[in-house]
């Protein structure tokens, strides 16, 4: 691999892009963390994507409420509540106006789902054949209720590791949609907000952390969390909600649910009993599939997936995720 250029995979949100932000961006830029960012802006969070999907229209989504959800998950996994969102738009040349408008359409249904206003935006046209249709940048701006504070340094030996439903879905429907495998009935995204769920993990009182597990999946969030919080950490395999077709397609293509992309999962850990914090969840529409799946250990370094037979077997975070512009 030829280091001095940029590739595909410095966009897949797993090892090669942490490496570039720590490498390119970070030693330049001041990117305070969760913590420095709302001391400084009176519990102000605020966070920025930009969402480039191929397609731009799947089974349960399109690019228009992929960007809004998945920048309202950005600020609800901190914790925080969103409100705010800016949007800028660059479409190519020759995109039909009808299909701007559905996305557009689709961006303010979304909005109003989960709560925030879009307040500002921009708008820039390029010529064709170079902007593959539209590419959406958003940024939201949310807040962090006074108490709250959620975080890989709090997470301990003992705890428990969530996730609110069935993984690997959103990756399945694009690959699906953009190899036009017409599988019966289409796969759909799970493609949500989840402000609704991350607000009823905050209110159980044991929450530790919450990630939404986007690119490089369930893995690639594991990985960064037994890094920074220098704990091991061993899923149960058997544990592990995935579809019917989500395996099918897996085992055709030679892929793992774990390292697939999701936009309407999270993965949260907890301390305490983990009841009432599973009831909590499934009280609302995207948390109705919630299950515990591991937990925190110092037994082992790193991530570990407990087989079916009782072995270990090391889970390494993936260089890139396989599948380009999933989001």
């Amino acid at each position: 691999m030829n280091n001095n250029i940029i590739t595909l995979g410095h966009g897949s949100g797993c090892a090669l892009t942490r490496r570039l932000i720590d490498s390119v961006f970070r030693s330049r830029f001041q990117m305070p963390t969760l913590d420095d960012s709302a001391a400084l802006r009176g519990r102000a969070v605020i966070s920025t994507d930009a969402h480039v999907i191929k397609p731009l229209f799947f089974p349960g989504g399109d690019i228009g409420k992929l960007s809004i959800s998945g920048t309202v998950n950005d600020i609800a996994v901190c914790g925080a509540v969103p409100e705010f969102i800016t949007a800028a738009l660059i479409i190519e040349e020759g995109f039909p106006i009808a299909d701007l408008e559905r996305i557009a359409d689709s961006m303010q249904k979304e909005a109003t789902k989960a709560g925030v206003k879009i307040i500002a935006g921009d708008t820039k046209v390029v010529e064709r054949g170079q902007a593959d249709g539209l590419y959406i940048v958003t940024t939201g701006v949310g807040y962090l209720p006074e108490g709250v504070e959620t975080g890989s340094h709090l997470v301990c030996k003992g705890d428990s590791i969530l996730v609110n439903g069935t993984i690997g879905d959103h990756a399945v429907a694009i690959i699906n949609a953009r190899e036009e495998m017409e599988l019966e009935p289409a796969p759909e995204s799970d493609c949500a907000s989840l402000q609704n769920l991350t607000a009823a993990l905050i209110a159980t009182g044991h929450v530790r952390f919450m990630r939404d597990a986007t690119r490089g999946g369930v893995v690639t969030v594991l990985n960064e969390l037994s890094e920074d919080a220098k704990l091991g950490i061993i899923i149960d395999e058997e544990k592990l909600p995935v579809t019917s077709t989500t395996k099918a397609v897996c085992g055709l293509l030679g892929l793992d649910p774990l390292y697939l992309a999701n936009e309407g999962k999270l993965v949260a850990v907890v301390n305490g009993n983990t009841k009432p914090v599973v009831n909590a969840m499934r009280q609302t529409d995207t948390g109705r599939n919630s299950v515990v799946i591991g937990r925190v250990t110092d037994e082992v370094q790193g991530v570990y997936l407990r087989t079916s037979i009782g072995s270990l077997r090391r889970l390494f975070m993936p260089e890139s995720d396989p599948l380009p512009r999933i989001c």
